[in-house]
């Protein structure tokens, strides 16, 4: 062709043609956005910790806090002593120690959970009702004088029938008490545990239904984490992956699918000694978790150990290795939160989270910086891998890992515009990565 020369161009088909299809695909269209809307683009908390019912005071936030730094004065007093037992590169060490300790003494805990259900057990229910109504009244005092975690909430016992009356009670108990004392914090999260089938999950959802009618509440304003923890939760009689229906069946409601370890391992008959989220079938569970959740907006969690790292400083440093691993394996599989059973996992929990995000912070950032500059490099990046970049460093921000300062030096990008490249549309990624 010439220079300058003008192309000449040429169709076939009419423009009905599109038109027809686009009607005929309308229906998927809103089928995609309805069932697929992504990510909500709101905090995930790195952890939930579980606290029985019947131990849950006014002070547990900060309680697990203190305890957690005496752990890390007396078995890691320094960055060096940490990055011994954990492994971490010299680069990493004092920064990473450094923020364990200000995260500890800020905010120990991300998402707490008052448990009603395997950690606390049967009682009788006067008991039970007294305890569900002073968790009630704690939380509410915990958001108004700012004591309060990020997240909190309660799990209840299941919908089995055993259970059925007394976890529908309990969660009617403590969340009349936090409207009588204020209102709903923004913070709240249930969790609906043994879950096996989604009429199960449709059960809960009228469930707060019938709540927020009585109160006059907006509709959809309740909802609600699913505690996957039996075999039939991930592949149900018939081979469908039950998951996927129970996310359908919250009808937009569900938060989180979460992983049970122990429950779930049992079910299968891993023996005691194999428990653990790294085994086998644990992994095959939370892939099918992960799958059916993509895309959905429902957030996976793994689960935890029940290695403690408690007794001498071999012991707890074994513990803390052991714990530090699977939270790193668990954070490259792309499992972003998971369970902390004591005060003493949180030093290596946020040292894992930490390492984690600092160690690829520079080569995400400069990936990003050039992407939004259009600049080239040796990766070839597009519209999905700039939107993991952001979720990225956004993930290290909400966390602490990061700061707002480093990144934008970095990137030259402010929140907003991390925000923009994590939340793009469908079709903004469907047209520019082909």
């Amino acid at each position: 062709m010439v220079q300058g020369q003008q192309e000449k161009v040429s169709r076939s088909l009419a423009g009905t043609v599109s038109e027809e299809i686009s009607a005929s695909l309308a229906p998927v269209d809103a089928e995609l956005e309805r069932r697929y809307p992504g990510d909500p683009g709101t905090r995930q908390p790195v952890h939930t910790v579980y606290v029985p019912g019947d131990t849950f005071t006014a002070g547990t936030v900060r309680s697990w806090g203190d305890r957690a730094l005496a752990a890390l004065d007396e078995h890691a007093p320094d960055a060096a002593s940490l990055a011994a037992v954990l492994g971490l590169p010299g680069d990493l060490a004092e920064p990473v120690h450094a923020r364990v300790r200000a995260k500890l003494e800020r905010e120990p805990i991300e998402d707490l959970r008052i448990d009603f259900e395997d950690g606390y057990g049967p009682r009788p229910d006067a008991e039970e009702d007294e305890t569900a109504a002073r968790a009630a009244r704690l939380v509410a005092e915990a958001y108004a004088n700012g004591t309060a975690a990020p997240y909190m909430g309660v799990r209840v016992k299941c919908m089995e029938a055993a259970v059925r009356d007394r976890g529908i009670r309990t969660l009617d108990i403590f969340l009349t008490g936090l409207l009588d004392r204020g209102g709903l914090p923004g913070g709240l999260v249930l969790t609906l545990p043994k879950v096996t089938y989604p009429e199960q999950v449709t059960a809960m959802v009228r469930l707060l239904e019938a709540f927020e009618k009585a109160h006059g509440l907006d509709a959809g304003r309740i909802g609600f984490e699913i505690q996957i923890e039996t075999s039939q939760a991930i592949l149900a009689a018939d081979g469908t992956a039950t998951v996927a229906r129970m996310i359908q069946a919250a009808e937009g409601r569900a938060t989180g699918l979460h992983y049970g370890t122990f429950d779930y391992s049992a079910c299968l008959g891993v023996s005691a000694a194999y428990q653990a989220s790294d085994h086998p079938a644990a992994d095959h569970a939370k892939a099918v978790m992960q799958v059916a959740a993509a895309g959905t907006g429902v957030r996976v969690s793994d689960g935890s150990t029940n290695v403690l790292p408690v007794g001498p400083t071999g012991k707890v440093h074994d513990a803390w290795r052991l714990h530090y691993g699977l939270t790193r394996r668990a954070l490259a599989r792309a499992y972003y939160q998971g369970w902390d059973m004591h005060p003493g996992h949180l030093p290596t929990r946020y040292a894992a989270v930490f390492a984690f995000y600092r160690e690829g912070f520079r080569q995400a950032a400069e990936r990003l910086a050039r992407y939004a500059n259009h600049a080239g490099g040796d990766v070839m990046d597009e519209p999905a891998t700039a939107k993991a970049l952001s979720g990225y460093l956004l993930r290290g921000l909400d966390c602490g890992a990061l700061d707002d300062a480093e990144v934008a030096g970095a990137t030259g990008l402010g929140r907003a515009d991390l925000e923009g490249f994590a939340a793009p549309r469908r079709g903004d990624l469907t047209a520019a990565g082909q």
